[in-house]
């Protein structure tokens, strides 16, 4: 199975690690991801100043991908939800799509709605399955208690992301489980983490991730987990700068799922990216059977 792999803009620049553990961990577990030159940035940025133009840049993606008959896999909540928006908005609206369309027909591309967007952790989910997962494992876990962040947009809205209940959301703990940690019970689970107002107000943002560390610690958690790389440079990178900044501040570190799950696949610490996080993550070793 192949995919073509859209990995996030910010990722290849400031998230690598989730780039080599993702290669690692697809690898591991027979699936190939094709890197199309062509793809552009999925149109996150310009969403609230120029719609359209967001569109534009999404749909673009998804009329590249179709040229190449792949399907597309991807890494980042935002991305996600961007691609499937734009994807839902063509299916539905005539006038948009004829808009659209047509712009992209200038370079010989066309729009045909053919193409699935699949985030990481519903092909994992949906495709792999949790028993494959445990049965593909060369080594384990000893119940490390872990905090899963899911990320807005893997989640909502309901009826365009297609993953979980945004509610009362389940699959990715049961992934985190099925890779030999403990999912804690948390009361902040399905907030945001505060990525949607960094760069626009600092101190809310900060203040939000803040929350978020405090409810996971109160839960027991020893790090937290994500799926998404705007979630994870709010945990690393910001929690990093939010302890600089308060002292009081104890950081949880963040680990990514794939880093997680590529540990129990046998895959080496340096492969995985394990000490290029920020917020050392090493401690999750001492875990290892």
């Amino acid at each position: 199975m192949n995919f073509a792999i859209f990995r996030c803009c910010p990722a290849s620049v400031l998230l690598k690690q989730y780039e080599k553990s993702t290669d690692a961990v697809m690898a591991a577990l027979g699936v190939g991801l094709v890197d199309i030159k062509e793809f552009n940035c999925c149109g996150h940025p310009l969403k609230n100043y120029d719609y359209k133009a967001y569109l534009l840049a999404s749909v673009r993606n998804l009329c590249v991908a179709e040229k190449y008959n792949l399907n597309i896999l991807t890494v980042c909540n935002c991305c996600y939800g961007n691609l499937k928006n734009a994807d839902h908005i063509m299916r539905e609206d005539a006038s948009i799509r004829e808009e659209i369309g047509g712009i992209l027909n200038r370079e010989g591309l066309r729009y045909n709605g053919v193409i699935k967007i699949r985030h990481l952790l519903d092909f994992l989910y949906n495709d792999v399955g949790l028993d494959q997962i445990r049965q593909k494992q060369v080594k384990t876990l000893n119940k490390p208690k872990i905090a899963v962040h899911y990320g807005c947009h893997i989640l909502r809205p309901r009826e365009i992301a297609e993953f979980d209940s945004p509610e009362e959301p389940s699959k990715f703990d049961q992934l985190v489980e099925a890779a030999g940690a403990q999912s804690m019970d948390w009361n902040a689970k399905v907030k945001c983490c505060g990525a949607s107002v960094f760069g626009v107000n600092d101190n809310l943002a900060m203040d939000m991730t803040e929350m978020k560390v405090n409810e996971a610690r109160k839960a027991g958690a020893e790090f937290l987990c994500v799926s998404c790389v705007y979630c994870q440079l709010q945990f690393d990178r910001v929690q990093k700068m939010l302890g600089d900044k308060r002292k009081n501040i104890k950081p949880l570190p963040s680990i990514l799922y794939t880093q997680l799950l590529g540990l129990c696949l046998g895959i080496d610490a340096e492969t995985l990216g394990i000490h290029q996080n920020q917020i050392s993550i090493s401690g999750i070793l001492d875990f290892m059977g």
